[in-house]
């Protein structure tokens, strides 16, 4: 599958997602649900995978955690805040950059429509 395909099905099953249960959950439920939709499917997918930092050669241990890294192609930054800021989408330019991923997607559960 190409990331494109793969980001379909990730952003029609929270969609679905949202659908039934809507705003005001704990990131980590709508993680929680999201991982277990997509496991359903067939799809692989890494929940919390600790992505380290290289420096200078240097392997700085752990840098941040991924909420869902999909199919090795995909990764999946999940929020339930009041509104996305610079920060967030920032953070996950730096995480497509350290994981030399090509694709991500920012998700904000905390909204009216997803």
């Amino acid at each position: 599958m190409t990331e494109n395909e793969i980001s379909k099905i990730i952003v029609n099953t929270c969609y679905n997602s949202h659908i039934e249960l809507g705003p005001g959950l704990f990131e980590s439920v709508y993680e929680e649900i999201l991982y277990y939709e997509l496991i359903s499917k067939g799809i692989k997918v890494e929940r919390q995978k600790a992505i380290p930092v290289i420096w200078k050669n240097l392997e700085m241990g752990m840098g941040f955690k991924a909420d869902l890294i999909v199919e090795n192609k995909v990764i999946i930054e999940l929020k339930s805040v009041e509104y996305i800021s610079p920060v967030h989408q920032k953070q996950l330019l730096t995480y497509l950059k350290l994981t030399k991923l090509k694709l991500g997607l920012l998700i904000n559960f905390n909204e009216r429509l997803i």
